[in-house]
Parts: C-alpha cells; structure tokens; sequence
C-alpha cells in the first residue's frame, strides 16, 4: 500500500513540517522548502474501506501497523514520518488544514506554565516533571455552515409597582408576541474522530480560521492524523446541539422587555448549507501523577489548553478555610460598626 515519506534532496534523511517557519524541513542539514510548491501526491485511485492494506515503511521496509483511522504517523522502528496516502484520498481527503504553529518545545513548556497557576492542584503536580508523552495529533473536524429560521410564539408581561395612597399595587399587563428570526452561523466546529472526548475539544475553541490551508499532505510530516469516525451528516444532530443554547439566548435578547415570558410555540429549521472536511491542530499531553493518568489537550495554534487536573483536598480545606475565616472578619467589623464595640 501507498506510503509517503519525505525524503531531503541534500541528505536523503526524513523531512518532517517546521511549525516555526510553516516549511517542510530536514531535522539532519536543515534543508527548508516550501510546502505550496511541493506536488501533491495523492493523485491516484481510492481503495475500498474494506480491503486489507499492509503498509511498509520506505526507509526501513518495516512492517506499519496502524489503526484504522490513523492517517499519518511514524515507523516504530526507524522513526520515519510517513503519511498513509489511501486514507487521505477520494472522499477521504480534507478540504483544508491549520498547520501547528507551536513546536513541541513550546507545547511542553506551556503546559508546564499552565499547571503551576494551579491554584487547588497538589504541589507536586505543579512541578509538571511527569509528563508521559506529547504527541501532536491533527484531529477531524467538520465545519459547518448552518442558516436557522426561526420562529417563536409566547405571551409575555409587563409588571409595574407602585404605591397608591397607603397601598402598594401590582399592575400586570399581558402581551402576546411572535418574532422571526434568522440566524446564520458559518465554521461551526463540530470533532469527527470516535476517539476524541467531544467536551475536551469543544473546549478548545475557538480555532484561528484565517490559518486555513489548502490540503497537503507535507503538512503532516512528523505528526499523528486521524480520518473522520462519522461523516458530516451523522454529526448534523450535535451541530444542532452546540448552536442551541446560541439560539435560544438570541431569542431571550428579542423578549427582554417583558418580565416574564412563557413560550407557546417555538420552531427552529436548520438547512446545511456547507460541511467542509478539515484537519485541526491538537497537542495531546499525558501526564502521570499519584498513580493516575490525566490528559489534557492544547490547541495547536493558540496555545490554550484544557483538562482536569487533580486537586489537592488539604489546598481546599484551606481555601474553604480562609474564605470562612474573611467572612467572620468581615462579621466582626460589621457587628463593632453597629454596636461601637467587638460583641
């Protein structure tokens, strides 16, 4: 089966993709060249889901052993960059990728920033000197362009208080309303990979979609990838289900008049206009502590990162302690400013 390796016309050593410089290049005699002018290679026949492949590294000839939904990868034995090009073809190819723009250098050191602003982490964690693995990984994503039309039905009311000789009253006037809403959301983010904990990596937007490609394989070089688990219109449903709250809190804002709102009718028609295919950066980082494994996530491009740390009972205890502690401070204050004395 189809392989690709990128080998340096210099050298001949492996090519892997700088996210410093957005090149691919030669780790041996630093070679750079640039990724827009490299050919694509995936010109060639698509292969049946259901055929069995045997792939072989080009530069050892071991035998690449992979799950199904791995699209590039290493060799286990010489440590190659190679790129499985079948997966990557036909209807399997994306449309776009954001390259990484944060080396894995930089991804461990952040990381390590980020878990000593642990305010509630035990303190050994904060040391961040655990760290199992990093692996850069281009995750599947659909982007989504999404028209709603919506339209709403309720009854809302105006609620006025005021004070009529020694009487306070309550008026309430009651209204019904109808509202006609469009709302159009483009490069909706929704993962496309079985693997991947959808929370975690919702939680990693917003991506920068400026720092969209054009596919090329090269951009690979050196890094994990994954093929889609569900196609764009498996994942329609969960696209609904991110932009619901987005609707409904537009809705709230087109009734804030009224001080109460009760809702008879509410209908939302969502049309895909467009579904693009495309390939995310994500650094995935595993980190050992206490006997446990934790894994957290980090945007490739901007760097954020996401995950649930442990936490330390005793920094809880304290911080619930203190907290108590103020608020008996701020009593005493209260209760001498009132009474001229401690009581």
């Amino acid at each position: 089966m189809p392989v690709i390796e990128y080998k340096c016309p210099s050298c001949g050593s492996g090519m892997v993709f700088d996210s410093a410089t957005g090149a691919l290049s030669c780790p041996s005699c630093g070679r750079k060249d640039n990724i827009e002018q490299i050919a694509d290679p995936l010109k060639r026949p698509v292969f049946s889901e259901d055929e069995v492949k045997e792939y072989h590294c080009e530069s050892c000839g071991a035998i690449i052993v992979t799950e199904p939904e791995t699209s590039a990868t290493t060799c286990s034995f010489c440590g190659s960059a190679v790129v499985l090009s079948d997966r990557l073809s036909g209807s399997l190819a994306p449309v776009a990728v954001i390259p990484f723009s944060i080396s894995k250098e930089e991804a461990a050191a952040a990381f390590k920033k980020w878990c000593r602003k642990g305010l509630l982490t035990p303190k050994g964690f904060m040391n961040a000197n655990r760290i199992k693995g990093i692996t850069g990984m281009y995750v599947p994503f659909y982007l989504y362009d999404l028209d709603n039309d919506v339209e709403v039905q309720g009854q809302g009311t105006k609620v006025r208080v005021y004070t009529s000789g020694d009487y306070e009253v309550t008026e309430t006037d009651y209204f019904d309303f109808y509202r006609k809403i469009q709302l159009d959301y483009v490069k909706l983010p929704v993962d496309a990979s079985a693997k991947m904990n959808d929370q975690l990596m919702d939680k990693l937007e917003p991506f920068p979609y400026q720092e969209l490609k054009d596919f090329k394989t090269p951009y690979l070089a050196g890094y994990m990838a994954e093929k889609y688990s569900y196609t764009d219109e498996e994942l329609v449903p969960r696209a609904k289900e991110k932009i619901e709250p987005y609707i409904n809190s537009f809705i709230s804002s087109t009734v804030a008049e009224y001080t109460t709102v009760s809702y008879t009718d509410k209908q939302i028609d969502t049309e895909v206009k467009r579904a693009d295919y495309v390939l995310l950066p994500v650094w995935m980082v595993y980190y050992d502590y206490d006997k446990a494994e934790y894994t957290f996530a980090m945007n490739g491009q901007t760097g954020k990162v996401v995950g649930k740390p442990p936490i330390s009972k005793a920094k809880v205890a304290a911080w619930f302690s203190g907290i108590s502690a103020v608020a008996f401070l701020s009593l005493k204050i209260v209760s001498w400013m009132m009474g001229g004395g401690f009581l």
